[in-house]
């Protein structure tokens, strides 16, 4: 039994001064205790969170950071024509590659106060869309770069069945995600089994990818096949997505699976940025929680989720890094609360008469995260896996701060750099900043970006 002793923890109740928390062998919390003073043998923090959860990445594009950002033929430049490059820049990569990239993505998701990942990955064939010998090949890269860096992990693949609602074939780059229901469900097979050496908190679910790239029968049997854990899907990123689902499907994209699909609590949907008054009552009352990745939203040119709507409807929020272009919890939070700004004219616009707009933010991406998960976190409290995030109360904007102004400092006024420690499952992966791997991590990393871009 190990046990941390902040001078102040966010507790489900709320700020408390003096907390001893005490962690089993397995990582969970075995029990939440005040005490004015450190017990003999804990380790000592000033300020003790629980560790957000991260509920949508796309690892392999982390390596993409920064080389999209020139204007193409088309006049106008859009998420369209970014998917292209993406297209033509996975096709490169090989699965030693896509474990080197992913594990540099976790690192940095784990300095960056995240101490789990939903990896919602669909690259399962060769360059060319040639199959692997072992199906589940990617799934093992990422559960092995998973073990390296002690990120928490939820495995999920993606069922890609065509290229768009009209079911036509699947292009150059989108033929390495292609897969049949019957070949899903034997990839689902592999994907679970390539998370058996990994720790006893890692998850699974299952994804289906979006209205346009799944038949209606693949997302029947994508939805039955492992009826316990999450559902993770794409929805009403784009206008244009919008209205293809609507002339194919008769309906769009929230409109038709609140007809059509047993839409609940086990369910996430990423983005839900084009989404009309009904469709947000509908999904937002489901208890389906909302996927949010703002700077991958804001890099694309996706548009504003309607968060102050779908809080007023009691929907539940959750954050993700996506293309994980630039990873940082604080910023995604920030830009999320930004956008509304920006869209309103107005200021903490997400704020409640009771807590500040850091505390607001924060609060709900912890249970939204552990929800879309299905991951016993989100709460520093006993039977919950441990885990935890350590602030510096040396950062310069952080003196003297107390209760929600430490979120709001966090927030609004900080970086990756005020985060000193993290646990995953009680695995202490950050400490003083940095993590035990970084050195090979990086040089992993570094190798695979001089042969992509020729460095």
């Amino acid at each position: 039994m190990r046990t941390i002793w902040a001078r102040q923890a966010l507790l489900p109740q709320g700020w408390a001064e003096g907390v001893a928390v005490a962690i089993d062998a397995a990582g969970r919390i075995a029990a939440v205790s005040r005490a004015p003073a450190a017990p003999e043998g804990a380790e000592t923090r000033a300020i003790l969170l629980p560790a957000v959860a991260n509920l949508h990445s796309h690892a392999f594009q982390r390596a993409m950071a920064g080389l999209t950002e020139r204007r193409g033929p088309d006049p106008r430049d859009s998420f369209w024509t970014w998917r292209h490059l993406m297209f033509r820049f996975l096709d490169q990569l090989t699965p030693d590659d896509i474990e080197a990239i992913t594990a540099f993505a976790q690192l940095e998701m784990l300095r960056a106060g995240f101490a789990s990942v939903a990896e919602f990955h669909y690259l399962h064939h060769a360059p060319g869309g040639v199959p692997y010998a072992d199906p589940a090949e990617t799934s093992a890269r990422i559960a092995a770069a998973a073990q390296r860096t002690g990120i928490g992990l939820a495995l999920l693949p993606v069922l890609y069945e065509h290229g768009g609602c009209d079911g036509r074939p699947l292009g150059p780059g989108q033929v390495r995600f292609g897969t049949t229901p019957e070949g899903f469900a034997r990839l689902a097979e592999g994907a679970a089994r390539a998370l058996a050496p990994l720790p006893p908190d890692a998850g699974f679910g299952i994804a289906p990818h979006s209205l346009r790239a799944v038949s209606r029968p693949g997302l029947a049997a994508a939805v039955a096949l492992r009826p316990d854990r999450p559902i993770h899907m794409h929805l009403a990123e784009q206008p244009a997505e919008v209205a293809e689902v609507q002339a194919a499907w008769g309906a769009r994209p929230g409109e038709w699976l609140l007809a059509n699909a047993p839409v609940g609590p086990r369910w996430c949907l990423i983005h839900a940025t084009h989404l009309d008054a009904a469709e947000i009552a509908g999904l937002a009352g489901s208890g389906a929680v909302a996927g949010l990745c703002p700077i991958t939203e804001s890099s694309l040119g996706d548009g504003i989720f309607a968060a102050t709507g779908w809080r007023a409807a009691g929907g539940a929020i959750g954050i993700g890094s996506d293309s994980n272009i630039r990873l940082g919890l604080a910023e995604e939070l920030r830009t999320l609360e930004y956008s509304q700004r920006l869209r309103d004219g107005a200021r903490a616009v997400l704020a409640t008469p009771a807590q500040s707009t850091g505390r607001v933010l924060y609060q709900a991406a912890l249970a939204g995260g552990a929800q879309a998960l299905g991951r016993a976190s989100g709460a520093i409290a006993a039977g919950n896996w441990a885990d935890l995030v350590a602030l510096d109360p040396e950062a310069p904007d952080l003196w003297g701060r107390a209760g929600d102004g430490i979120l709001d400092a966090w927030i609004f006024a900080g970086d990756n750099a005020m985060v000193a420690d993290v646990w995953s499952a009680g695995r202490h992966v950050i400490a003083g900043g940095r993590h035990a791997a970084e050195g090979p991590i990086w040089a992993a990393y570094r190798a695979v970006m001089a042969r992509l871009i020729g460095a």
